[in-house]
């Protein structure tokens, strides 16, 4: 992860070879849509705990916590999970990971926990998220928002709402470009070829 900072407006010039999936308002209708469908499967509105996966989940939690405001003028609890600490692969990748921010407001205890993923790919990150999440207490019920699903799971992970799902080769980058610490920022999803790789504050692709 490098301090190089984003691109946050999909009009700057992209390489020829860069796929935009989603733009801004593309990734706002969507997340519109999954929240009134959140909304009409959750009976206590008020239990509802959005749990953001870093970064790209960041954002579109704080999105959906404000659409849940809109509709129902109710104010829902947001949270970041770092989940890198409980991935499968760290003694694979064999070096000190990176650590994330993590912030919860309170106990999960007797919450319905949305977790909130930008990417999800092989349901590995969604799986460590789950582990971490135990650390704050029991639940009620977790539900999985992924904005992008690219298919190609590894392990039994259902994503119970999506906001688009877009065929991807194995080795393709997906990404969320936005700076997901300002709230006016503009956000595109963007598909690149494997061989390609970049890195910035907001872009993650879910593995």
């Amino acid at each position: 992860m490098t301090s190089q900072q984003p691109d946050t407006h999909p009009s700057s010039s992209p390489p020829n070879d860069r796929r935009v999936v989603m733009d801004d308002v593309a990734i706002g209708r969507a997340l519109m849509r999954i929240a009134h469908e959140v909304l009409e499967r959750c009976e206590d509105l008020e239990r509802l705990y959005l749990v953001a996966i870093p970064n790209g989940g960041v954002p579109l939690a704080r999105q959906l916590a404000a659409n849940f405001k809109q509709i129902a003028g109710v104010d829902v609890i947001v949270g970041i999970l770092d989940t890198t600490l409980y991935r499968d692969d760290l003694k694979l990748k064999g070096e000190r990971p990176l650590l994330r921010e993590t912030e919860m407001p309170s106990a999960v205890d007797d919450r319905v926990v949305i977790l909130v993923d930008d990417v999800a790919k092989t349901g590995r990150t969604i799986r460590a998220a789950m582990d971490a999440l135990m650390d704050f207490g029991r639940p009620s019920s977790v539900q999985v928002v992924g904005l992008v699903d690219r298919g190609h799971r590894e392990l039994p992970i259902r994503l119970d709402y999506v906001g688009k799902n877009v065929p991807t080769g194995p080795g393709d980058i997906v990404h969320l470009r936005g700076n997901d610490g300002d709230p006016d920022s503009m956000l595109e999803m963007v598909i690149l070829p494997g061989e390609h790789e970049e890195s910035h504050p907001a872009d993650r692709s879910e593995a």
